[in-house]
């Protein structure tokens, strides 16, 4: 019975400390979503790309070009990440 009081002890600890996420998929989102702020601000207002809904392939075509645009500033696996967030949150 101690043993699984310090488990959850220790559990409750990591997860008071952000440690450990309580969502793993809210964490994933919100670095998403900070990093398509963070990149896509370099050059515009994120509300530009938020006011517009496309498709997957619309999106995948509209951060190719404007990495390009970015002058280095957004690697091959940014850009894949922030195609993915725009897909989910302003997709067709």
């Amino acid at each position: 019975m101690k043993g699984l009081l310090k488990i959850g002890l220790l559990l409750v600890s990591l997860v008071a400390f952000g440690l450990i996420p309580l969502s793993v998929t809210n964490a994933a989102e919100n670095d998403a979503k900070g990093l398509f702020e963070k990149r896509c601000s370099i050059c515009h207002a994120t509300s530009r790309p938020l006011g517009k809904t496309k498709s997957a392939e619309e999106w995948r075509q509209t951060v190719i070009r404007m990495k390009g645009y970015a002058g280095g500033k957004i690697s091959d696996e940014e850009a894949e990440i922030i195609i993915e967030y725009l897909s989910e949150t302003r997709g067709k």
